[in-house]
């Protein structure tokens, strides 16, 4: 081919340049000039516009008039040699054999010469165009720069884009030698300002690897001190910061570091002093300024890769930045008669006032290890500037407390004018502060932070300490409050008291820092201060005491959240209050709130005690009270009344405000209006947080605001919205715990919390989510309940997981059973539920499901639970006979063959698994349950079905063996020995050392005859003490003939049989026992209907009795072998004593013996005593467990009052149950607390695992306490007898008056 033509070069040449303008981005962003040239090798790939550059195309028109006709001759002789047209792989054959003869052509040599000398020569004559426009360009700059004299570079940016934006022009190593020398100081000026200006064109990856590059560095720092040069060598800085290793990097930093040290130590810039100001335009400031906004912007960002880099690297830039920061002037900043000049920091804190280098620093540990290892070794003196600013500006607030006005922030000044350049000597202080603030803010939340307190600093004899520091910090708070935003746009507020109020928050925040910092006797005496002062009618020279206090309370708040700071709040007398008593800040805080509701403080005036700073006050109280132990050391004060009282008050103001008329203010009307109703919501919400105890709730329901809270709870639950800003989790646990009692369960159904559980769970397991668009088929379910319903199913769990709230939301409600059900009509409350998913005994019901199987399986898991409840499965059968159901569903679910065999199917293996749990009674180790789940093999499913009784014998076990007659065990004798004494009180001692001690050894004793024999004698003795008899004595004496009338409910003659059943497996009843059983009940049922109030009460629990059965006297029944007249005489002298208000559920039910507000109720003892303070203990004792049932939503209580509702039927075997009942008696009341507390630490593996596989609430009902023995146990319990038995059986005892 021949050669190109002069026209074809210049076209390339033009081409060429075209294209490199194109790539220019990509070029002059290469930190090399070996990856400039792999960006243009491998332009193909990365560029998608490379096939339309016109020097591309020219190229491959180029190829093809070159090549054409040989690839065609080619292609040609190729496919004659193969006599075939190639297709699929020999396709891709022939491709690389053209390819390959065409590259061995001469044709091609010859292109690829022609080609190459061609481009050669248009490059050369590029470069040499380039060198001439650049020459021109520096001759037009000279003439510029001497036309325009004393001019200076106006850009503010010292890092602007125009920096980033410049074409680059590789640069040899004889060329950097030559600009080096000319930057020499000694030259003149223009040949340095020349030199610097081709340097910033050319790539600092060339620079700063070139040899000279440490005399070139040299010489930039001199140039930084010139005004003339300083832009351009920041203007190169900055380039180099942006494109280059953090190796190099650092050198530039370290350079920039100390020429501002020196430059601020040549100066000595003065510091304006009174009304003076500072001009930032001023040359030396304005250089110093952009020269330190460098070095910040670098600050913050090279945490995002120094990591990458050897610890020397970052060790250099932070202790260049730390020896520059340290640079003072020794004058204090009050000392008459000197200067005080300006320093770095000030600069850096106009900057960046709230220290986000510093933040930033610390935020990582490789990087904060550094940090507090050199401020501790060398630099502390930085820590002792910031300190000595905050107290500086402390002190000096004080001084000027009479000023109106407090000072800002340069920051917040200069977002009122982007072009304001003056700040006062104040300003500048202030934002020293800031800054200072900031930095220490940071240190203290780190422990090596901390270990650099107590620091010395002038003027102070002693040394200041992290408690010191946190009282400045509340004294600034208390010269500057302002009221505390709820939306986040205030965050970034620089008032005092916001940036005080950041640092305790971020104490608050972790327990450490919290323990160190805050929860020491002098921050709570400052915080109190004012709040001692007021409640002893003193005046206190507060700026806005409502704000003041509101702050305060926010901070008290916090503390009160942590387990630590409550325990200092509740049990630690470290105030003064009068006369030197000495209390504890909880009743501080109480008694404050209390004069607050009331409006009862001389010293405030009315608009002082807003309803802002009651309201705070009170959500400290309520952070207290919504625990246990707190809800002890408060609940004398009677808050709950006094707020239930302001709650009333504020509800009929805000029922009667009146209507707004023609020419009245409708802002303030409304304003007014959303005030109160904002006060009522904040009253109901504190009244609701009492429901988060047991105890709490009896409380919030002697208010008669039950009903109104609840529904408050519904509104909020229903939002999604959070419980609180200290709170962690949502509702679930107070919605639990409401649903415990009858008058909770009532509660939430008229609120319509039910009704709109029912429908989301029938939307979730019907409907479906259809209105989303399928882009893959729904997997069907495996498990029995589908993870889509298990949080509707886990929510119907815990709001039935008390037999009183069955009994409330069930109780007298039939079943619809209607022949036709629409494909529309969904269920709306339990008995719907019950109905349309359990009770599905007609092709209409079944027609009416959807997914029939998957849905009938969750209503039969959802009564396998329910069922757990031995009173609750009571009235289900008796109302709805579930069993006759269950039988006549296994007996139509059979093949179509001779043999008759069952079906077995997800729906008739749940039917087997609830047919056998209700039909068998017994512990562990007395029953044996189906399991839900098919084996592999020939025999999937082994287990029998049946359907119809009695049981089959596979499913219970062999019975126990029960020692009657143990005449020569040592409580036999001792029980035998014992007789003559006349001391009841040193005969109890004896007794229950005796009990211990066999307890430990040998319990299987505490069985049959002996136990019987023990009880008697305990029972007998104890009733008899005047000391130990807490109610008065039984006197009861009724006719047979008027027993035999007394007629019995079905769920009572249900429990009988169910009792005999188990009674007669374990050969203790023989054949008339379910006379006798009969006639013991009718007896009790008498005896204590009078013991009963007369109740007007709604709730369906309250009318007809104790609702269930009395399982405490069936136990009683079969320990006395089925004696009747026995059991009768040991529940009746039993009924004396205080231990029959707890384990006997039905003896305290409505009672008498307790205030009528509390019988009618509806919410018995053994729920807001014991299980209250089975909570508290857990806490202390297995906080593990505590925080499981915490997360899952479930509460403790619910499963103590399950479980000692029905004695521990079906949970325990019935030896243990027996020690059970004999150790509530012998050792006392308190004891059923403890045991309690054992059974959830012997299940604390157990209960872990199954929160989080979110099955706890289920493993808890469906499962019998496995392995549990009362004696393995028995010596924790008296540990916890020794620790508690002051504070439990104390509040045991106040039975009689529980919310007095």
């Amino acid at each position: 081919m021949s050669q190109l033509s002069a026209e074809d070069e210049a076209e390339l040449q033009s081409l060429l340049k075209q294209l490199l303008r194109s790539v220019n981005d990509r070029i002059s962003g290469a930190p090399s000039t070996e990856c400039a040239e792999e960006i243009l090798l491998h332009l193909e790939e990365t560029d998608k516009n490379f096939h339309n550059y016109e020097f591309v195309k020219y190229l491959r028109q180029y190829v093809e008039s070159s090549l054409g006709s040989v690839v065609e001759e080619e292609t040609k002789n190729s496919s004659r040699g193969d006599g075939q047209h190639a297709i699929g792989s020999g396709h891709d054959t022939l491709i690389h054999a053209v390819t390959r003869r065409t590259r061995d052509s001469a044709e091609y040599q010859q292109m690829m010469q022609t080609l190459k000398n061609t481009m050669i020569m248009v490059v050369e004559s590029l470069i040499n165009r380039f060198e001439e426009d650049q020459m021109r360009k520096e001759e037009m700059h000279r003439e510029k720069q001497h036309s325009q004299s004393n001019s200076q570079y106006t850009d503010n940016c010292s890092d602007s884009d125009s920096s980033f934006n410049q074409s680059y022009a590789f640069i040899r190593q004889e060329q950097l030698q030559v600009l080096a020398e000319k930057l020499d100081s000694s030259r003149p000026k223009e040949v340095r300002w020349e030199a610097l200006q081709v340097l910033c064109c050319a790539p600092p990856s060339d620079v700063l690897i070139c040899e000279s590059w440490s005399s070139l560095r040299r010489n930039l720092c001199a140039a930084l001190t010139d005004p003339d040069l300083s832009d351009n060598v920041l203007l190169f800085f900055a380039k180099s910061f942006s494109s280059s290793p953090l190796n190099v990097t650092r050198e530039i930093y370290t350079s920039l570091a100390k020429s501002v040290e020196s430059s601020f130590l040549s100066h000595k810039l003065s510091f304006p002093t009174g009304s003076a100001a500072i001009d930032i335009n001023r040359p030396e400031i304005s250089r110093l300024l952009k020269q330190i906004r460098l070095m910040n912007d670098f600050q913050k960002e090279v945490t995002t890769f120094w990591i990458r880099h050897p610890e020397k690297y970052m060790e250099e830039v932070i202790e260049s930045t730390f020896s520059l920061l340290s640079l003072h002037h020794e004058h204090g900043p009050a000392s008459p008669g000197t200067e005080k000049s300006l320093e770095p920091v000030h600069l850096l804190a106009l900057l960046d006032v709230r220290a986000t280098w510093f933040k930033k620093w610390m935020h990582g540990y490789y990087s904060r290890t550094v940090v507090l290892r050199l401020l501790e070794k060398k630099y502390k003196s930085l820590v002792i500037q910031a300190l000595q600013q905050c107290i500086h500006y402390s002190e000096s607030c004080e001084r000027f407390t009479d000023e109106t006005t407090d000072p800002q922030s340069a920051e917040e000044q200069n977002t009122g004018s982007v072009k304001r350049s003056v700040y006062t000597g104040r300003e500048l202080e202030y934002a020293f502060f800031v800054h200072s603030l900031c930095v220490l803010g940071k240190l203290l939340i780190y422990t090596n932070g901390r270990k650099l307190f107590p620091i010395r600093v002038k003027k102070h004899t002693d040394p200041v300490s992290l408690t010191d520091l946190v009282v400045i910090l509340i004294n600034i708070m208390y010269q500057h409050p302002e009221p505390l935003h709820s939306d986040t746009s205030h965050t970034d507020s620089l008032t005092p008291s916001c940036l005080a109020m950041e640092v305790m928050w971020m104490l608050c925040e972790r327990s450490d820092c919290a323990a160190e910092c805050l929860h020491q006797t002098p921050v709570i005496e400052t915080l109190l201060a004012p709040v001692i002062a007021l409640l002893n009618g003193q005046q206190v020279k507060l700026k806005s005491p409502a704000a003041t206090l509101t702050l305060i309370a926010d901070v008290l708040a916090r503390i009160a959240n942590t387990d630590r700071g409550l325990s200092l709040f509740l049990y630690e007398k470290n105030l003064v209050v009068s006369h030197s008593e000495r209390t504890c800040p909880a009743h501080v805080i109480v008694q404050f709130t209390l004069r607050l509701l009331d409006k009862d403080l001389s010293s405030l005036s009315e608009s002082d005690m807003s309803h802002t700073s009651c309201g705070a006050f009170i959500f400290v109280c309520r952070q207290i009270y919504n625990t246990c132990e707190g809800l002890q050391v408060l609940r004398p004060y009677g808050l709950h009344k006094a707020v239930a009282a302001a709650w009333k008050k504020t509800s009929s103001l805000s029922d009667r405000v009146s209507t707004p008329v023609p020419g009245a203010s409708a802002g303030t009307f409304t304003q007014e209006l959303h005030n109160t109703l904002t006060w009522e919501e904040t009253l109901l919400d504190s009244l609701l947080n009492f429901a988060a105890t047991p105890k709490g709730l009896l409380l919030l329901q002697q208010t008669g605001a039950i009903h109104e809270c609840v529904s408050y709870m519904f509104s909020r639950f229903t939002k999604k919205l959070q419980v609180s800003r200290c709170e962690k989790f949502g509702y679930g646990v107070m919605v639990t715990q409401v649903a415990a009692t009858a008058p909770g369960a009532a509660a939430l159904h008229s609120s319509g919390f039910v009704r709109a559980l029912v429908v989301e769970l029938w939307s979730v397991l019907e409907c479906g989510s259809e209105d989303v668009g399928v882009v893959r088929p729904k997997p069907t379910p495996m498990d029995p309940i589908d993870r889509s319903c298990l949080k509707s199913f886990l929510s119907l769990v815990n709001l039935l997981s008390s037999s009183q709230s069955v009994w409330e939301l069930l109780g007298r409600q039939p079943l619809a059973n209607k022949s036709e059900y629409t494909l529309r009509e969904m269920p709306t409350s339990i008995p719907d539920v019950i109905d349309r998913l359990i009770a599905v005994n007609s092709d209409s019901k079944i027609h009416s499901l959807f997914h029939y199987e998957q849905s009938h399986t969750f209503g039969l898991r959802l009564l396998s639970v329910l069922c757990c409840n031995l009173d609750s499965f009571l009235l289900l059968e008796s109302q709805y006979n579930i069993c006759s159901m269950l039988l006549q569903s296994q007996r139509e679910n059979v093949a179509d063959t001779n043999e008759g065999e069952f079906i077995i199917d997800n729906v008739s293996v749940e039917r087997n698994h609830v047919l056998v749990r209700v039909s068998a009674v017994g512990g562990p180790s007395e029953r044996k349950l189906p399991p839900r789940a098919l084996q592999e093999g020939d025999d999937p499913y082994p287990w029998p079905m049946f359907s119809s009784s009695p049981l089959p014998r596979c499913y219970t076990l062999e019975p126990p063996t029960i020692q009657q007659d143990s005449q020569d065990s040592e409580i036999s004798t001792f029980l035998a020995s014992s007789k003559d004494l006349k001391n009841e009180e040193s005969w109890m001692e004896m007794c229950r050392r005796q009990y211990c001690k066999v307890m430990t050894s040998k319990p299987n004793i505490f069985t049959g005859k002996v136990l019987a024999d023990l009880l008697e004698k305990v029972v007998a003795n104890l009733s008899n003490s005047a000391t130990e008899c807490f109610f008065s004595p039984a006197q009861y004496k009724a006719e047979e003939t008027v027993v035999r009338r007394a007629e019995l409910s079905s769920e009572e003659q249900l429990g009988i049989n169910t009792c005999v059943r188990y009674g007669s497996y374990l050969q203790l009843l023989t054949e008339d026992a379910v006379n006798e059983l009969t006639r013991l009940t009718k007896h009790l049922k008498i005896f204590l209907s009078t013991q009963r109030v007369k109740t007007a009460s709604e709730l369906i629990a309250q009318r007809d009795g104790y609702p269930g059965h009395d399982w405490l006297a069936s136990t009683v029944f079969l320990i006395m072998s089925g004696d009747t007249d026995r059991s009768l005489s040991l529940l009746l002298n039993l009924s004396s004593l205080l231990t029959s208000a707890f384990i006997w559920p039905a003896r305290i039910h409505s009672s008498v013996h307790v205030p009528v507000e509390v019988a009618e109720s509806g919410i018995p003892p053994v729920y807001w005593c014991t299980a209250h303070y089975v909570e508290m203990l857990l806490k202390v004792e297995v906080p593990l467990v505590h925080s499981a049932f915490r997360m899952s939503g479930f509460t403790p209580s619910q499963m103590c009052l399950h479980w000692l509702t029905q004695c521990f039927w079906n949970y325990l075997d019935w030896t243990e149950i027996c020690h059970y009942v004999s150790t509530c008696v012998v050792m006392g009341p308190d004891y059923q607390v403890y045991m309690c507390v054992a059974i959830f630490q012997h299940l604390q593996p157990d209960i872990l695992q199954r929160t989080q596989s979110q099955e706890l609430q289920v493993f808890l009902k469906e499962e019998p306490i496995q392995g549990f023995k009362v004696s393995d146990y028995i010596e924790i319990m008296e540990g916890l007898e020794r620790s508690y038995r002051h504070i439990v059986l104390t509040d045991m005892r106040t039975i009689r008056h529980p919310v007095a």
